[in-house]
């Protein structure tokens, strides 16, 4: 059998998990509203149908005061009883097994109600919380003991009780957020009081054969966080309480260190769980930045970890371990740890999504069924959105030609897998090659095509995704040699020693990072290398596990970054991943200059105007990363009669800031439609 450990069973006791895979909570913004359910219950459905071992919910409140939001997901009244039903009925139907996973939020909520061990404001909410009474102590106690015993009676397998991630049980067990004088303060022994009460109670309430799952912080990437004898100290002590599995936490919502950034280096956190399973007699899940089966069998083959939890590669794929047992792990759509549909969207209070698999939360609507009617398609571009658009396409029963004037698939795809921390972008071409072939898509590369051929040529549909070209401003000098655009970099034109990039969007932090990546060092860069990058210290010896040693940056090259509007760099990135680019790009001395008027290009470098100063900024080379234009003369202005329809997608349709994320879901959503 392929992957032999990962897919062999767990037996618990009093129960068995068919294979070694956890879908990690990930909250989708569904569990949020009760008339959301059926379709939560169907996002479920399409991961027990792929064959994962046990599901964990997104995060569902004990109390009001626990709401990450204001009228969040609850379990804490038979009358809810209903709705969470459904969702334990479509798992269990498809033969597999779920926990809820309970979250107080304590300080981190949205909300006027939040409480935290101590009174102290996070900086990611702007509510200041109260401090827990005893007496309100004794109350939560019991609300997450009320909200596991209704979760048993609605059919849950188990729960897993949040206890890391910065999160209300966290805030009480480490001396950031826990000032107290009185016994939940001051000594470890105190500051875990809580969290092992909670356990104790819920175990009580669910008796012995019910799964309990603690998610335990084990390394927190904070001042003021644990050491690791503490983190010891409290697993034994939740494991004398009760539990049933350890799940693996890392680092603070609040931290500064990034730890599931596609720069993160795979697998970069599994030593501590290896650790904590040499302390533990209990099972234990290792987590983040896995995303393939090669390295969760890994994982479990050397005794690493018991299980693995992976929440973003389950939505990139439903499909995952159905694919691994079956052995088309090549057809497996990884997770590339972009962040841009999932965690971005749920921190704006939006949806979550996928950006590689658009149907991801969204089963109920996105529909990919059999054509009755199979017609024959043109697909030009062979970028994201053409990508998707003729894989879908095809998988439906169309006949499909996918044409691109290049010579491998991937557009723009193809200049982002060059950035240091994006190398997981050459997956999801990986994927994509592996749907062109499965579905017998006609790929013609090194072909370029008219409108007059497309119209000609018997297609029922034609599909324009030709994608964008580098916008260049109108600066005096802009065609001197001195001046390269971001394509031309990327694709490895010579660059100097000191640079201009103009344009701070996306693609000039990404280039900015690709110029300061030094020439002969490998990529991905190694664990090692990262974790000195970022001061993490496995070891945790200091508190919170950050290291006292800061490796000095060594810069390739010195860089101005440039827009012209007034405001901080940076703002319009990704909401999870946009500061870790930008620390990055501070960190090697790239210098950010906002409000700037640029007035001329010479050999000498850029001139600009800032505040009513003109200087010049004396750099060997410019690169322009100020935006694109849609490439769609292929599209005809109108509809020629008895002709194909033409249809516009991705950069072609819309050429603002590159967005894979709307390109790959408008070929999905065009395809799903013809």
């Amino acid at each position: 059998m392929p992957y032999r450990h990962l897919l062999s069973e767990l037996d618990l006791g009093f129960t068995k998990l068919k294979n070694r895979v956890v879908m990690g909570s990930m909250h989708t913004g569904l569990e949020d509203r009760f008339w959301h359910y059926p379709a939560l219950a169907e996002y479920y459905r399409e991961r027990a149908k792929g064959g994962v071992g046990l599901i964990i919910t997104g995060g569902i409140s004990p109390n009001r005061e626990g709401w990450l939001l204001p009228f969040g997901g609850t379990l804490n009244s038979v009358f809810d009883l209903h709705n969470h039903r459904k969702l334990t009925r479509a798992v269990h139907e498809e033969g597999g097994k779920i926990a809820m996973q309970i979250l107080h939020a304590g300080r981190y909520g949205y909300h006027p109600f939040v409480v935290s061990a101590s009174a102290i404001r996070s900086p990611i909410s702007k509510f200041a919380p109260r401090a827990l009474t005893q007496a309100g102590i004794e109350r939560t106690v019991r609300a997450y003991a009320l909200t596991a015993r209704l979760a048993q009676r609605a059919g849950y397998d188990g729960v897993e009780i949040m206890g890391s991630e910065g999160y209300l049980l966290n805030q009480f067990l480490c001396r950031r957020t826990n000032h107290r004088t009185d016994e939940y303060g001051g000594s470890i022994e105190n500051r875990m009081r809580l969290a092992v009460d909670v356990v104790r109670r819920v175990r009580k309430a669910c008796g012995e054969r019910f799964i309990v799952i603690y998610r335990l912080s084990l390394i927190d990437l904070v001042e003021g966080g644990n050491t690791w004898d503490e983190t010891v100290q409290v697993a034994r002590a939740l494991e004398a309480a009760g539990v049933t599995l350890i799940n693996t936490g890392i680092g603070w919502h609040e931290a500064r260190v990034p730890t599931i950034v596609t720069s993160v280096p795979r697998a970069a956190f599994a030593p501590l769980t290896a650790r904590l399973r040499e302390a533990v007699r209990v099972p234990v899940i290792a987590s983040n930045r896995i995303n393939t089966p090669e390295l969760a069998e890994s994982l479990i083959e050397q005794g690493s970890a018991d299980l693995v939890s992976m929440a973003r590669p389950l939505l990139a794929d439903p499909q995952f371990v159905l694919k691994a047992s079956e052995g088309r792990a090549d057809e497996i759509n990884t997770c590339i740890a972009c962040n841009q549909a999932c965690l971005d969207h749920t921190f704006r209070n939006e949806r979550a999504s996928c950006l590689v698999n658009p149907r991801a939360a969204h089963e109920t609507e996105l529909v990919y069924r059999a054509s009755a009617r199979p017609l024959s398609l043109a697909v030009v571009g062979a970028g994201p959105a053409g990508l998707s658009a003729a894989c879908v396409a095809a998988s439906r029963g169309h006949r499909v030609t996918l044409f691109d004037a290049g010579d491998a698939i991937g557009g723009q795809f193809n200049l982002a897998r060059r950035i240091p921390g994006k190398e997981e972008f050459a997956e999801t071409l990986r994927y994509f090659g592996s749907q062109l072939r499965k579905h017998g898509v006609d790929v013609r590369l090194g072909t370029r095509v008219d409108a007059a051929l497309l119209a000609g040529s018997g297609y029922d549909e034609v599909i324009v995704a030709t994608g964008i070209v580098p916008r260049r401003p109108a600066i005096p000098g802009i065609d001197s040699g001195n001046v390269l655009s971001y394509v031309d970099v990327l694709r490895g034109a010579p660059v100097g020693r000191t640079v201009a990039v103009i344009g701070a969007g996306g693609i000039g932090f990404d280039v900015s990072e690709f110029l300061l990546h030094r020439a002969g060092e490998p990529l991905p860069q190694s664990r090692d290398a990262w974790l000195a990058e970022w001061n993490v210290d496995l070891d945790v010896t200091e508190p919170g596990g950050l290291s006292q040693t800061r490796q000095e940056p060594r810069p390739e090259r010195q860089i101005w970054l440039l827009q012209r509007k007034k405001g901080k760099l940076g703002a319009g990135l990704g909401k999870t991943s946009g500061w870790v680019h930008r620390a990055t790009l501070l960190r090697q001395g790239v210098k950010m200059l906002d409000a700037v008027t640029y007035l001329e290009i010479a050999p000498r470098g850029l001139k600009i105007e800032r505040d009513g100063v003109e200087q010049w900024l004396d750099v060997e080379t410019i690169v322009v990363c100020a935006g694109q234009e849609s490439l769609r003369e292929l599209a005809p202005s109108a509809p020629a009669a008895g002709g194909p329809r033409f249809h516009v997608i991705g950069g072609a349709a819309l050429a603002n800031e590159l967005d894979a994320e709307r390109a790959i879901r408008e070929g999905a959503q065009l395809a799903a439609r013809l």
